[in-house]
């Protein structure tokens, strides 16, 4: 069983908001149940423009296959317009 690294009571502002102290993240998924109990779970959001391994490696591969010639026939776009 996890012990507690901190305890402490909160109320409720004007605006029914509660301020948590001294937290080591940004971002929390909360999780509220019938009984009153709320539990907050630490979430780190990726960026939102970072791009993973795996989606590198597959732009790489696409690259290399550009270069090597190994291309799907051009496609005939002309019934869309200019």
């Amino acid at each position: 069983m996890q012990h507690a690294i901190r305890e402490y009571d909160a109320k409720l502002d004007a605006k029914r908001r509660i301020t948590l102290r001294n937290v080591l993240f940004d971002f929390y998924h909360v999780s509220e149940y019938r009984d009153g109990k709320i539990v907050l779970e630490p979430r780190e959001l990726t960026p939102p423009f970072q791009v993973s391994e795996n989606t590198l490696g597959m732009m790489d591969e696409a690259v290399q296959n550009l270069k090597e010639g190994k291309v799907s026939p051009a496609l005939d776009l002309s019934e869309f317009g200019d």
